[in-house]
């Protein structure tokens, strides 16, 4: 589900029941629960499973009336209803998620039992986004209800226009929404999330407009992913000098072709291949003769953004990661015929 859908189902269903959130790193779901415990008045108190031993929640023993007995940690053991949040539940060690298993199903840590109304939540990384996390025991898989949350750029740019998110990169992302998020790297190495653009956004703020292109770049290449980093860098270059893809179709404009101009090249040629993968119809059949003309025009274009970058040419019409085509069949077959060294070149 997408991060707007969460809290009606949290409303619903952590009320009675405890609820684990799954997803990739960087896609809000803590910040997701807290906003969700704020909206129904509770604190949220956070636990992350990465940081605790087991004594940490069973607490350390003490004598009353004679008798030994556990006293629970004061971050737990409170008088009134709150929001317990277990984060990174799925990464913490196996002694430690079994302390769990009676405050997840039982609300209880010995005999503190947690107060009416007190909801429990939990969240985690998956192991497939290369994020740390253990197998998590058949015995605490069943006692929770799980939901898995997945990134959304509506609900994202929703929420960016009422938090003060630098308008670059709202108005880039409406551009480009599929580069709020990137599948995380086996190497260690920055990807997009709507974490990283927000980290991007806030050290721009601090910067202001007038930030050196060679700074743009560094906080770009430390926040994002490299190919997202170089096309923010060359969007953000066109804002500044107003050089625009439409310019360049309607020739006012050539590609740019100065080494310093590389990354609005790169940009250039993505926005170049997003527009023939919007405006060109599946069947020639069915395109306008505005649209034929713009199809004979983008040939024209390819022949001089080839002359220009030849791997730049070849990613407007590259296929996707499955080796499926992106662009209609009819007009690669019209490039392979008037671009055989295009093609030659791709294949």
């Amino acid at each position: 589900m997408t991060p707007a859908q969460l809290p009606d189902l949290l409303l619903h269903v952590a009320v009675v029941r405890p609820v684990f959130v799954w997803g990739a790193p960087g896609i809000g779901k803590s910040s997701l629960v807290r906003h969700f415990a704020a909206s129904l008045g509770l604190d949220c108190v956070t636990l992350v499973g990465t940081q605790l031993a087991a004594e940490d929640l069973i607490g350390v023993p003490e004598l009353r009336n004679g008798r030994s007995r556990f006293a629970p940690p004061e971050s737990i053991a409170r008088d009134d209803p709150y929001c317990l949040f277990l984060d990174e539940l799925n990464a913490s060690a196996p002694e430690v998620q079994k302390a769990f298993y009676s405050l997840i199903l039982d609300r209880r840590i010995g005999a503190y039992e947690l107060p009416p109304g007190s909801i429990v939540i939990g969240a985690g990384n998956r192991a497939t986004d290369n994020a740390l996390a253990r197998p998590m025991a058949s015995a605490l898989v069943n006692r929770l209800v799980h939901v898995h949350l997945r990134a959304s750029v509506d609900d994202w740019l929703a929420w960016a226009q009422g938090a003060g998110i630098h308008r670059w990169v709202v108005d880039y992302l409406s551009e480009r929404p599929d580069q709020l998020w990137a599948s995380p790297p086996k190497v260690e190495e920055t990807f997009s999330t709507p974490r990283s653009w927000h980290m991007l956004s806030d050290a721009l703020l601090s910067y202001g407009d007038a930030v050196g292109e060679q700074t743009l770049r560094l906080l770009a290449a430390g926040t994002l992913s490299p190919a997202h980093a170089a096309a923010f860098c060359g969007y953000v270059k066109i804002v500044r000098h107003r050089y625009g893809l439409d310019a360049v179709v309607r020739g006012d404009v050539g590609w740019p072709t100065a080494a310093a101009d590389r990354d609005l090249l790169y940009f250039l040629s993505e926005a170049f291949r997003a527009r023939l993968v919007k405006e060109l119809p599946t069947s020639k059949d069915h395109a306008s003769p505005t649209l034929r003309q713009f199809a004979h025009r983008a040939k024209a274009l390819l022949v001089e953004l080839a002359e220009t970058s030849l791997e730049c040419a070849q990613m407007v019409i590259s296929t996707d990661e499955d080796g499926a085509p992106v662009l209609p069949a009819w007009f690669l077959v019209e490039v392979s015929r008037d671009l055989p060294r295009l093609v030659a070149a791709r294949t």
